[in-house]
C-alpha cells in the first residue's frame, strides 16, 4: 500500500526505508545493538543487568542486557513484521561476531529480491535481478536486531519499564517487558527478551492508546547455528558479475551544513549526519540526512534542494505502521522530509525547530 504523497517523496522515503525496511523487510527499527568488541558468552563476569531478577531490572539494566545480546551467540532466524494496516513482510537473518567485527546477512523474502550484508559499518545490498550491488557505509544501528547505543541519551528520563512475565516466542522462553513513555513525544514498546541471551525475539510498538501499531518477531530462531564470520564475509565480498555502485557518502554535522534546531526536542540527541546520494545510480542528486534518537526511537531529517517538478506546494503527511512522515517546503530552495517511528507531533516539533543558520 503506497502512502499518500509517495510519488513526490519516494527518493527520500526510499533512502530512509533502506535503513529500516531493506534490513528488516518492513518497518521495524527497534532491536538490540552490540559493540564490535562485545565479549563472547561466558568471557566476562555477569553485569548488574544479568544478576538482577527480571522484575527488579530498571530501563537502563534492560537496555544494557539487550546491548550485549547479539554477539553472545551466532544465530539464524526468520523475521516477520506486521503493521496495523495488515501489511506483512519477512526476511531471513544470519548473524555472527568475533573480537573485531560483526557480520550480518539479511535476505529479504518479500517484495523485490535483495540480500543485504553488513560488516561493522560497511553495508552492501545485492539486487540479483538487475545484477547490481550497492556499497555504502551506515551507522551500526541500521540492521536488526539492535537498539542504538546513543551517547547523551537518557532513556530512564523518558521511559519506565514494567516486567510483564514470561512467554515463549519461536520455541524459546522470553522475558516480557513494557517500556512505557513518560510523555507524548514517543511511542511505547513491549519487548520479548530471550531469557538466556537477552536477544529481543519479538517487539510491539504501541500507540498512546495502547494499540499495537506494529509487531515484529522471529517466527523461528536457531541460537546454536553454525554461522561463522569468515563465511559471511566471503559471501559479502562475492561481487563478481555484479555492477558495483558506490554513491558518495560524506560524514558531516548539521552545523557544518548550516542547520540547527532552535531548541532540542526533549530526549532526542544528534546521532549522525551525512550527505549522500539518494539514488543507487545517480550520484548527482544528493540529500543531507541528520539522525536523532532518544536511545529507543529515532527521527531522521532529510534536507534536499526544492524541485517544483517533484515537490508539491502543500505539506505531505503519511503514516505506515509506527512510521510517520512529514514533508514540506521550509525555504524557497529547500524541501524537508522528517520521518521516524514517533507520533506526528514529534515530527512537527522537529520541523518547527529547524532553522538555517547560514
Amino acid at each position: 500500500m503506497s502512502p499518500s504523497g509517495v510519488a513526490v517523496i519516494s527518493p527520500v522515503m526510499s533512502s530512509y526505508r533502506w535503513l529500516r525496511v531493506s534490513a528488516l523487510a518492513a518497518l521495524c527499527s527497534l532491536g538490540i545493538s552490540c559493540a564490535v568488541s562485545a565479549p563472547q558468552a561466558g568471557s566476562a563476569a555477569p553485569s548488574a543487568s544479568e544478576s538482577a531478577a527480571p522484575a527488579d531490572r530498571n530501563v537502563a539494566q534492560w537496555i544494557e542486557r539487550m546491548h550485549r545480546a547479539p554477539c553472545a551467540r551466532p544465530y539464524v532466524g526468520t523475521f516477520v513484521v506486521l503493521s496495523a494496516s495488515g501489511a506483512m513482510a519477512s526476511s531471513r537473518i544470519w548473524q555472527a561476531c568475533d573480537a573485531q567485527q560483526q557480520l550480518e546477512q539479511v535476505e529479504v523474502l518479500s517484495g523485490t529480491p535483495r540480500v543485504i550484508f553488513r560488516r561493522n559499518d560497511e553495508v552492501r545490498t545485492f539486487w540479483p535481478q538487475t545484477r547490481v550491488v550497492r556499497m555504502d557505509r551506515r551507522d551500526a544501528a541500521g540492521l536488526f536486531p539492535r537498539v542504538p547505543a546513543v551517547d547523551g541519551a537518557s532513556i530512564s528520563q523518558f521511559y519506565v519499564s514494567k516486567f510483564l512475565g514470561h512467554e515463549r516466542v519461536a520455541g524459546l522462553a522470553a522475558d516480557v517487558v513494557w517500556f512505557k513513555p513518560l510523555d507524548g513525544l514517543r511511542f511505547g514498546y513491549r519487548l520479548w527478551s530471550e531469557k538466556e541471551t537477552g536477544l529481543v525475539v519479538k517487539l510491539q510498538t504501541l500507540g498512546p492508546d495502547g494499540r499495537v501499531l506494529e509487531q515484529s518477531a522471529f517466527s523461528e530462531l536457531d541460537l546454536h547455528a553454525a554461522v561463522r564470520v569468515e563465511q559471511l564475509s566471503r559471501l559479502m565480498d562475492a561481487t563478481s558479475g555484479y555492477k558495483v555502485v558506490a554513491p558518495a557518502v560524506v560524514r558531516t554535522t548539521a552545523k557544518e551544513e548550516g542547520w540547527a534546531l532552535r531548541q532540542p526536542v526533549a530526549g532526542f540527541v544528534p546521532v549522525s549526519c551525512h550527505k549522500r546520494a539518494v539514488s543507487a545510480t545517480d550520484d548527482a542528486q544528493g540529500v543531507l540526512q541528520c539522525l536523532y534518537s532518544d536511545g529507543l526511537a529515532s527521527v531522521s531529517l532529510f534536507m534536499e534542494s526544492f524541485d517544483a517538478q517533484r515537490h508539491p506546494a502543500q505539506p505531505q503527511v503519511s503514516s505506515m505502521g509506527a512510521t510517520q512522515l512529514l514533508a514540506q517546503k521550509i525555504a524557497p530552495d529547500v524541501w524537508l522530509t522528517v520521518v521516524g517511528e514517533v507520533p506526528m507531533q514529534t515530527l512537527r516539533l522537529f520541523a518547527g525547530q529547524l532553522e538555517r543558520i547560514r
